[in-house]
């Protein structure tokens, strides 16, 4: 759910299905019933990212789910709820992502019609995935809050509201997530669960009280979307909010019924910085060797950024979802390898004569370092007339191997400079 949630959402749901606790005996009902239509997915300790993190990690990957997220479970088992005369007039979901694409696939193997209203900003992908699943979309208003007046339209026309998160039936069935993976990892003393809206981390709050009491639960939201967080302390102050890379979990304000559960249950709230989110995309990508959108990398980001209060813990991350906007993957590896020193551009003062390139290029090879790029900037150049500014954009193992070439272009008498990330 993108941010921007109305109250209306909360209040539609939640009083349409009846506000209750929702018990570990609601969530086992709930894995019966989507069993074989939601995949049980897989989940594995990742020895790597363990001796990076200082703590056991266990992985949870519910990137694999059909439409890539753990939001199917939820959808599933509202949809089945359904009386018989609301499968035939239809359901009608709200979602610029992951929710949307959920309802539009379960419905259609239930022969139910929905209808998903989108913001006319939603990104083309997907809105041509969720219509490929079978639902009819409706592209409406500029937010999410004039998208939902016409769904709320579509619900007095008779349609059945299916809430992202705000209703006891979808978080049973969000709950299924903890069920599976403590069942899988008994061993595991912390579960780590990215929260917007509140409906996954209240499901895997309440089967992780019925099931391992002991077991503590904490939640990451962004710094630019801390709804929930602020939500527990009593804080009414709206979010910094803007653009973050963790758009599934941008949600501006906290839903009270999901907020009852988290409070109850004692679940803890921490926050985590854009730049721990594109670092843990980056770290799944490159040890795992899965594509994790932003929000579904919190937990990883947030072992990154609060590190002492998971170290010596066994950790159930929960990888919630992999629908990452395809333009995006290419652009962190970059930031990531150059954070990590492995890509660098140096930008070095060269007289312009022939075969002054040819030298400067013969040092840097001669200790190891690959050039991938060679870039001549004489119009601009801050050197004198008879010089050239070269950038070279060049690979090296690590930190280390970078500083010895520099060192090794200076001591041939060359000006040289690491040029910075945010100059790249």
């Amino acid at each position: 759910m993108r941010a921007g949630a109305p109250d209306t959402m909360g209040e539609h749901a939640a009083t349409g299905a009846g506000v209750t606790d929702v018990t570990l005996k609601d969530i086992e009902a709930a894995a019966e019933a989507i069993d074989g239509a939601v995949l049980r997915t897989p989940s594995a300790r990742s020895a790597t990212l363990s001796d990076v993190l200082g703590a056991q990690v266990i992985l949870k990957f519910e990137i694999f789910q059909f439409t890539a997220a753990y939001k199917e479970r939820g959808a599933r088992n509202r949809l089945l709820a359904l009386s018989d005369a609301e499968r035939s007039a239809g359901v009608v979901a709200v979602s610029a992502g992951n929710h949307g694409q959920a309802v539009a696939h379960h419905a259609r193997l239930l022969g139910i019609p929905a209808t998903v209203v989108m913001p006319k900003g939603t990104p083309f992908v997907k809105v041509a995935r969720t219509r490929h699943l079978g639902a009819e979309v409706e592209m409406f208003g500029e937010t999410l809050e004039e998208a939902m007046e016409r769904g709320m339209d579509l619900v007095k026309e008779g349609r059945t509201f299916v809430h992202p998160y705000n209703d006891p039936i979808v978080i049973a069935g969000q709950g299924t997530v903890a069920l599976e993976l403590l069942d899988d990892h008994p061993e595991i003393d912390t579960l780590v669960v990215p929260v917007g809206g509140g409906g996954l981390i209240a499901g895997v709050a309440a089967a992780a009280a019925g099931m391992r009491p002991d077991v503590r639960v904490v939640g990451v939201q962004t710094e630019r979307y801390p709804s929930m967080a602020r939500a527990l302390k009593g804080d009414a102050t709206p979010v910094p909010g803007g653009p973050t890379i963790a758009e599934g979990i941008a949600v501006a304000k906290a839903a009270d019924f999901t907020a009852r559960i988290i409070r109850e249950l004692r679940a803890e709230l921490i926050t985590v910085t854009e730049e721990a989110i594109v670092e843990a995309v980056n770290l799944l990508l490159e040890i795992e060797k899965v594509v994790v959108e932003g929000a579904g990398a919190a937990g990883i980001a947030a072992m990154l950024e609060h590190g002492e209060l998971f170290a010596g813990r066994t950790v159930g991350v929960i990888l919630s979802g992999g629908n990452i906007d395809p333009r995006r993957p290419a652009s962190i590896i970059h930031r990531g390898l150059v954070k990590g020193a492995r890509l660098s551009r140096l930008r070095v003062a060269l007289d312009d004569r022939p075969g002054a390139l040819a030298q400067l290029l013969s040092i840097v090879g001669e200790v190891g370092a690959n050039v991938l790029e060679v870039q001549h900037q004489r119009i601009f150049a801050d050197t004198p007339i008879r010089s050239v500014d070269v950038d070279l954009a060049i690979e090296t193992f690590d930190e280390e191997h970078r500083d010895v070439v520099v060192a090794a272009i200076r001591e041939a008498g060359y000006r040289v400079l690491v040029v910075p990330l945010d100059a790249v």
